[in-house]
């Protein structure tokens, strides 16, 4: 049963001030009351999660392993009464949000086999010489834990993104207490989860800090948690305005700290001549699909294709157009994400250059309608603003005069999550002139697919140039989502029992570059 109160190092805490979640159908507000949580829960929550740093933070990483597995048995063992709540907050179809369960725990149990493979030490060893002009000193040296992270649940992702979504599983993985500002769209998920993982620690033995959920439904809560100076890093999804307003509070700090934010992208596809014309129709109705994929809610929506104009291209877009006509209007994960939508697709509708070509299913009153716009490539160039991204189902089919025009918009355009190429064996030399530019623009590349979708590998990145992301050297999904919380310390001349294990001279079965050759 949920109790609406905030879980501060493993205590329950209420407050004067409460909330309700909203049913994203309806847009009604339905039971339990959720406490918002005061200035002092800030504080209390950050001390307990200092307090808990040294001795979680020094935990082996077998252990850290076991924390993690333990966790993620809990939350896949909330099934149906977890996926439930989650509907009903989010509007989300009970298939996808099972799936996105079985992400939350994997992620978790794939960062426990992380830890145990102990590739993220980084352990280096420098043996000393001392007969070198001057002495070379015994240099080792590891990362440790940056502190206590700030993680704020994301509103797209109920469960992979938010409370015990990538950067809580990274953050605990590098030995970092986790504070997570629950987002107020889904309070009862956001409790759901947070039991589990209090129960995690509980029976792990760890101290109470190690973890703490936050509840608020206003900006004063996670501006008073960036602030505290115990907290050590930020880890973000969301727009670009929230992403912004996070790093000034960071930035403004007497000790400023870092926030690792995935904001904003529009993820560009660009469709060559020779896919094109051999895989039209299939091309456009694909697109369909992947713009149109939950409401358009992915940070991965492929909100801009750039085509060359012909018969080719028109194929395209009409094949698109058709598939986009039969798909149904969508609830969206709140009011307030709905209207941003219709008022950022108002702008667009109203700017002389864009034409509505393709509209889906409906009058828009039961949901968001998938949409898709057309603009040339000169008018496109022109005004840098129909790249700013529209969250949800709506996407600019640019159509161009030639592939020099198309690499000239790319070389102009904002950072991105990802860049498509849809090329056949005939294209593989105008890919070869774009990569350069794309690698540039994106963190991810992808040959011959769609954008949605983010499989969580150690290979993956989910990251790239600002505003994409605020570190372009990070990425926020698979395995080295662990280096944002880890910080490098070199050990020099130290005595061998006073070295870390895996530093020490017998360490065993560590993967080490020793004197610049990898051993292990």
């Amino acid at each position: 049963m949920l109790t609406g109160q905030n879980f501060i190092a493993g205590a329950s805490r209420a407050s004067d001030s409460t909330f309700r979640a909203v049913d994203a159908a309806s847009g009604q507000t339905f039971e339990p009351d959720f406490y918002e949580a005061t200035r002092a829960d800030v504080a209390d929550a950050c001390e307990a999660a200092a307090a808990a740093q040294g001795s979680y933070g020094a935990l082996p990483a077998a252990k850290r392993a076991v924390f993690l597995r333990t966790a993620a048995a809990k939350i896949d063992a909330l099934g149906d009464q977890l996926t439930q709540r989650a509907m009903r907050e989010s509007g989300l179809p009970e298939a996808r949000l099972n799936g996105e369960r079985g992400r939350t725990v994997g992620q978790l149990r794939m960062f426990a086999d992380y830890l145990e493979a102990g590739h993220w030490q980084r352990a280096r060893v420098d043996h000393a010489d001392r007969e070198r002009t001057p002495p070379k000193p015994d240099l080792r040296l590891r990362m440790v834990p940056l502190g206590p992270v700030a993680v704020f649940g994301a509103s797209n992702f109920p469960l992979a993104f938010s409370v015990a979504g990538g950067d809580t599983a990274s953050a605990l993985a590098a030995g970092c207490c986790v504070v997570v500002k629950g987002h107020p769209a889904h309070p009862g998920t956001s409790e759901l989860v947070a039991t589990a993982i209090s129960e995690a620690v509980a029976e792990c033995g760890l101290p109470g800090g190690v973890f703490s959920l936050l509840n608020g439904s206003g900006n004063a809560l996670g501006e008073a948690l960036v602030k505290d100076p115990r907290i050590a890093a930020v880890g973000f999804t969301g727009s670009r305005g929230g992403g912004l307003a996070l790093m000034e509070y960071a930035a403004a700090r007497s000790v400023p700290i870092p926030v690792f934010a995935e904001m904003s992208s529009v993820n560009p596809v660009i469709l060559l001549p020779g896919r094109l014309a051999e895989a039209a129709d299939t091309l456009g109705t694909a697109y369909a699909g992947s713009l149109s994929l939950g409401a358009g809610q992915f940070c991965t929506n492929p909100g801009i294709v750039l085509g060359v104009k012909g018969a080719a291209l028109d194929r395209f877009r009409t094949s698109a157009i058709e598939a986009l006509a039969e798909v149904a209007a969508q609830t969206m994960l709140t009011p307030a994400i709905r209207k941003a939508f219709e008022s950022g697709v108002g702008a667009l509708a109203a700017d002389a250059a864009a034409t509505a070509c393709g509209k889906g299913k409906g009058d828009g009153e039961a949901g968001a309608q998938a949409q898709i716009y057309t603009v040339s490539g000169d008018d496109f160039f022109a005004n840098p603003a129909l790249a700013d991204e529209i969250f949800g189902p709506v996407s600019i089919l640019v159509q161009c005069n030639d592939i020099n025009e198309i690499h000239a918009i790319l070389k102009r355009m904002e950072g991105q999550l990802t860049a498509t190429l849809h090329m056949s064996q005939t294209d593989h030399d105008i890919a070869k002139a774009l990569l350069p530019t794309l690698e540039g623009l994106a963190g991810r590349v992808i040959a011959n697919g769609w954008p949605t979708g983010v499989d969580v590998t150690h290979a993956m990145v989910h990251g790239g140039p600002f505003p994409a992301t605020s570190d372009p050297r990070s990425t926020s999904v698979g395995t080295m989502a662990i280096e944002r919380f880890l910080r490098p310390v070199s050990y020099q001349d130290m005595p061998q029992e006073l070295l870390p294990a895996e530093l020490q001279d017998d360490a065993g079965g560590v993967v080490r570059l020793v004197d610049g050759g990898l051993q292990k």
